[in-house]
């Protein structure tokens, strides 16, 4: 591990494209398994599909990773500034090339323009975990940053269910309970946490400002998030919009943002 680490720590940009790539092969290799017909039948649904595959494959790999780091070495939550050791480095390089090809995708595959929030939080997170990575300073922020991936499982699930049309079903309306308790506990309780991590030791911390404004457009961006997901969960709008399958007859693209 140590040889491993030293590795990245002397070439993080090369390590961070390596993992863009392997993201990427898991990518193709997702593609075997089975996809419901409704996606298979639109060019976007099949695409998105594809791509929160991969994100929940990230999801789920970083976010317990992250939680058990924590569980393991519980001063990274006080030491945010200085503190890492060879799994947390590598957690970051991993999740910074996940995010490299998760930007790759949406813009070499034309959907830039409809993603644009994704992009700018990718552009954000990928700048913060770069400097991370070459000062090897605020490791340990940027692996509680990866908390929310814990939440990130479930609105994964979501975006996935609403895919297949299936709005409706038992599944849908237990991981909407879930990915509500999960976004305030895991999403909007850290980047709080950070926020207020930043802001309490502003004065002494290394590029405070950046990462302060950083996180300042990362919250309004979660907090708007928020109200769209209660709105279109818990306080739906006229069911007259709405087609047998569970989704929006008027625009298959307009649903997913909700």
């Amino acid at each position: 591990m140590e040889a491993l680490t030293s590795t990245l720590k002397n070439h993080p940009a090369p390590s961070v494209l390596v993992f863009s790539l392997l993201f990427r092969v898991a990518h193709k290799l997702l593609q075997r398994l089975p996809v419901p017909k409704v996606v298979q039948q639109d060019a976007f649904r099949s695409w998105k599909w594809k791509n929160l595959s991969v994100s929940m494959v990230h999801s789920l790999l970083t976010g317990t990773w992250a939680l058990t780091c924590v569980l393991i070495w519980p001063e990274m939550l006080s030491n945010i500034h200085k503190y890492h050791n060879p799994l947390s480095y590598l957690l970051i390089c991993v999740s910074t090339g996940y995010f490299v090809q998760d930007a790759g995708d949406i813009i070499l595959t034309g959907h830039a323009r409809g993603s644009w929030e994704f992009l700018l939080h990718h552009a954000m997170v990928i700048w913060c975990f770069l400097y991370a990575l070459y000062t090897q300073l605020y490791i340990a922020g940027a692996l509680i940053a990866l908390f929310v991936e814990v939440n990130s499982v479930t609105l994964h699930l979501r975006l996935m269910l609403k895919l297949a049309g299936a709005q409706s079903s038992s599944m849908y309306h237990i991981n909407k309970f879930v990915n509500l308790f999960t976004y305030v506990t895991f999403r909007l309780s850290t980047q709080f946490y950070l926020t207020w991590y930043i802001f309490h030791n502003y004065s002494w911390l290394d590029h405070g400002g950046y990462f302060l404004v950083t996180m300042m457009v990362m919250n309004i961006m979660i907090v708007i998030y928020f109200y769209r997901l209660l709105r279109a969960d818990f306080f739906p709008r006229n069911k007259s919009y709405m087609g047998q399958n569970g989704t929006h007859n008027n625009n298959s693209k307009k649903f997913l943002s909700d």
